[in-house]
């Protein structure tokens, strides 16, 4: 009977944010290793499945960079990445790499559409003008790779009223017509920030962030997110999140959830408990 009764807690604890997050927009950047395996990426499409059938709104972005380096295996082509950590793409690999997203965010579409009655569409940040980007400028030579400079976010608010939950590939095209690589976690800050999403969600293969002693931090604000930094206990790869997420939170979102891909179910945890499972940035 305990067991039972623990289930009905589970939903109880969940029905203060389902109230709260009805019809809210919520932005999930899709990645890291629950985009390889099989029963992760099933988890993952549930996990959205629900959001949407609970009258949240989700709209998923995705990269695509384990699979990228996948393909260029098989083409005999190396993976090349700057001292800055970001990938040289050539003309060849921005083809490749288009492939890849555009096959990607199909089998989302497909993982979705096995969950019942959702309905999704795969997009390219190049369709409608989406992402309209420059090359990105920086001290190494990266090739293709752009910057976001705007976002026509039209076509995603259609296609959310609409009931449909968008799919976003982080292709990007520039106004004369060339096409570049552009950073999946920029793409959905960028589209985040245009649509005035509640929630933001990076998904990543760590808890979140930190602190020195390695623990989970599971509120941070903006004046402690900055001190982390400073004090290089926030580094690497979170820091340009972070910064992201600061930037996110000053034009309206009210939260952004960065949480471990590789814990089952980690996007219902994060939302639907009282407790969550990552790190929640806010600006208080």
């Amino acid at each position: 009977m305990q067991k039972f009764q623990d289930k009905v807690e589970v939903i109880l604890d969940a029905l203060p944010y389902i109230r709260k997050f009805q019809d809210a927009i919520v932005v999930i950047k899709y990645g890291g290793s629950a985009m390889i395996d099989p029963r992760l990426k099933r988890n993952v499409a549930r996990d959205v499945a629900l959001l949407n059938y609970i009258g949240m709104k989700p709209v998923v972005v995705h990269g695509g960079g384990k699979e990228i380096n996948s393909w260029l295996d098989k083409v005999g082509k190396k993976a090349e990445f700057a001292p800055n950590g970001l990938r040289v793409t050539d003309k060849e690999t921005m083809e490749i790499a288009e492939m890849v997203l555009g096959r990607i965010g199909k089998e989302i579409v497909e993982l979705l559409h096995r969950e019942g009655e959702t309905k999704a569409v795969s997009l390219s940040g190049k369709d409608a003008g989406l992402f309209v980007a420059e090359k990105l400028q920086s001290d190494y030579d990266l090739g293709f790779v752009g910057e976001i400079k705007t976002v026509n976010a039209e076509v995603v608010r259609g296609l959310l009223e609409k009931g449909f939950i968008p799919v976003i590939s982080s292709v990007a095209m520039s106004r004369t017509g060339e096409t570049y690589n552009v950073n999946a976690d920029i793409a959905a800050c960028k589209i985040a920030k245009e649509l005035e999403a509640a929630k933001l969600y990076l998904m990543t293969d760590v808890d979140g962030v930190l602190d020195s002693d390695k623990q989970l931090i599971q509120r941070l604000n903006k004046k402690k997110a900055e001190e982390l930094i400073e004090n290089k206990i926030i580094s690497g790869g979170m820091i340009p999140k972070i910064k992201s997420a600061l930037d996110v939170l000053s034009i309206g979102v009210k939260s952004v959830h960065i949480i471990n891909g590789t814990v089952e179910h980690s996007l219902l945890l994060e939302t639907l408990t009282s407790t969550g499972i990552g790190t929640m940035v806010t600006l208080d």
